[in-house]
């Protein structure tokens, strides 16, 4: 556990992150009880301890700086990426974690409750039929669907000016041509991932009322 400890406080450094108390230990909590889901529910994969270090929680947390105040939705959530590193990371924002696998969202259940994230809810389903008594100030995703098809899923589920947040790869112009004429995405920001070596880039849309 030392040894991951030091991987994962070396890359946040690198980030320039600090985090509260516990927040690292925490971190590690979440891989230890993903590796123990992932031999039956198979929710990643990525094996590797160091791998899951950089590939999971330093690739969710280097958006945190981009991302705006406020009520988070993290769709297609999966294993909890990025929504679960988010909550741990920023105890003060409400992050709702969805997903309409049944097994997935077993397991973030599991892991709000077992890791005591207080700020954080699951909601089970798909999100084009998901109406939440209250919109969200950021609706991200990892890799729920292309961009196009993310934006017309998920608008509704922001407050009037509201950020759709889409973690990309390498820059996606393909997909940045095709999305809807009423959505904004011309800032799309490249992350640097520390231990990560491989593109990563922000895409932030805004949509017309």
């Amino acid at each position: 556990m030392t040894s991951r400890l030091t991987t994962l406080q070396s890359g946040l450094d690198a980030l320039g992150l600090s985090l509260p108390a516990g927040a690292q230990d925490k971190l590690l909590d979440y891989l230890e009880l993903l590796a123990k889901w992932n031999k039956t529910y198979n929710l990643t994969a990525i094996r590797d301890a160091d791998k899951m270090i950089s590939h999971h929680l330093l690739d969710s947390l280097a958006v945190l700086r981009h991302l705006p105040a406020g009520t988070l939705a993290d769709v297609g959530s999966g294993a909890g990426l990025p929504g679960i590193p988010l909550a741990i990371a920023e105890p003060a924002r409400r992050v709702t974690l969805n997903d309409a696998n049944h097994k997935k969202a077993a397991f973030l259940q599991q892991a709000v409750i077992e890791l005591q994230l207080t700020n954080a809810e699951v909601h089970i389903g798909r999100v084009q039929v998901w109406r939440p008594a209250e919109a969200f100030a950021c609706v991200i995703t990892r890799g729920f669907a292309e961009l196009a098809a993310f934006i017309t899923a998920c608008r509704h589920l922001l407050v009037p000016g509201g950020v759709l947040a889409a973690m990309k790869g390498a820059m996606p112009i393909a997909e940045l041509q095709r999305v809807p004429a009423d959505a904004q995405c011309r800032d799309v920001r490249r992350l640097r991932v520390p231990q990560l070596d491989a593109e990563r880039h922000l895409v932030l849309c805004r949509c017309a009322a």
